[in-house]
């Protein structure tokens, strides 16, 4: 402590710790920033984190359209994910899992419900 004003040195005041849940939120929202076009049907995008120190590690579980680049909108969401967390948590984040769960084709050229090919 220093000795006129009473305020606690940086060192001595501890530290703010974000909750995974909230590190979780961030890069699901930010997941959901990085798809082009998310089709209308799709759920929303899922993310787990593990936090050690500063230093989170996410996996995000989201529906694409089909076709589409797959390997360019993963890519894309791994950036965004990890920039967001460094931007809104303070946050490394050396890896950013991405899990495709579903692909929903588009419209044109998919085949009527009951129809046989």
């Amino acid at each position: 402590m220093t000795g006129v004003t009473g305020q606690v040195e940086a060192a001595g005041r501890g530290q703010t710790r974000i909750a995974d849940r909230v590190v979780a939120k961030i890069a699901a929202q930010a997941a959901k920033e990085a798809v082009d076009e998310r089709p209308p049907d799709a759920a929303a995008p899922r993310a787990t984190v593990t936090v050690h120190r500063d230093t989170a590690r996410v996996r995000v579980s989201l529906d694409l359209g089909y076709p589409s680049d797959i390997g360019r909108q993963c890519g894309a969401v791994r950036r965004h994910v990890a920039e967001r967390v460094k931007a809104l948590a303070g946050m490394e984040v050396p890896e950013v899992a991405v899990w495709v769960e579903r692909l929903h084709p588009s419209g044109a050229g998919t085949v009527p419900e009951g129809s046989i090919r």
